[in-house]
């Protein structure tokens, strides 16, 4: 498969990219490419072979639902570039 010129620069406006017209060349040659490593996956042979996990095989793991203040407050208070006590201090934004 081939992209001509018209349909890179639909590509590009619905990806809302800006593009010149002397960018256009460079651009569907790119894209023509990574179509082509497409088709190359698409030749690969792959009868007999299992689909990898996927979301709707995998088991979540489950954890108890118990609620907690984190127990990090110092180490995330550390973090702030002013804190007052156990809390943030930012700037008033406010009057």
């Amino acid at each position: 498969m081939s992209l001509d010129p018209a349909t890179v620069r639909r590509i590009a406006r619905l990806a809302r990219i800006g593009i010149d017209e002397s960018d256009l060349p460079a651009l569907q040659r790119e894209l023509n490419g990574i179509l082509g490593w497409i088709e190359q996956l698409n030749e690969v042979d792959i009868d007999g072979v299992e689909p990898m996990v996927g979301t709707g095989h995998a088991a979540l793991r489950m954890r108890e639902d118990v609620v907690t203040d984190g127990g990090a407050r110092d180490a995330v208070l550390s973090n702030a570039p002013d804190a007052a006590g156990p809390y943030y201090t930012v700037p008033k934004v406010v009057e």
